[in-house]
């Protein structure tokens, strides 16, 4: 099954994006470090997180966390929605035991004067009642259903 992709007239401001919800377990989380190759123990070693650092458990590292944002945007926007760019700050961990949930919302939405069609999000990780990430991202959608942002170079590419 081919997964449709939004396009630009599509989306509106003040649009709320669908939330998702990921449970955290230790295999995630030294998977995710694993894959960042980010070796330092506080995100394989528990003993470790908690005697040498003071956390209740080892814990998402950033590249693993900035992972997460980017398949909840690319989950709304489909294959051709293409990320320009994404800030985010870290207010405090995530832990094995944890449900993340996303949150996020349509800020912005324009074309620029290449033509390509850009939908500016706020963004938010939470955990419980706390707001564990806060994020904001560009993310370039086609204007039409034979757009392709992801075929944009050079001048064309101004994320």
């Amino acid at each position: 099954m081919t997964q449709q992709s939004l396009t630009l007239d599509q989306v509106t401001v003040g649009d709320a994006l669908p939330e998702l919800a990921v449970d955290v377990d230790v295999t995630a989380v030294v998977l995710g470090a694993m894959a960042s190759r980010d070796w330092r123990p506080m995100h394989h070693d528990k003993d470790f997180a908690v005697e040498r650092n003071g956390t209740r458990h080892i814990f998402v590292n950033t590249p693993h966390n900035a992972a997460y944002f980017e398949r909840y945007i690319t989950d709304w926007t489909g294959p051709r929605g293409r990320l320009g760019r994404i800030r985010f700050r870290m207010k405090d961990s995530v832990f094995p035991g944890d449900r993340m949930v996303f949150h996020g919302q349509v800020k912005d939405v324009a074309k620029d004067e290449t033509g390509c069609g850009w939908v500016d999000l706020t963004l938010e990780l939470t955990v419980g009642e706390k707001t564990t990430t806060e994020c904001t991202a560009r993310v370039a959608l086609p204007v039409s259903g034979d757009d392709n942002p992801w075929q944009r170079k050079g001048d064309r590419w101004r994320p």
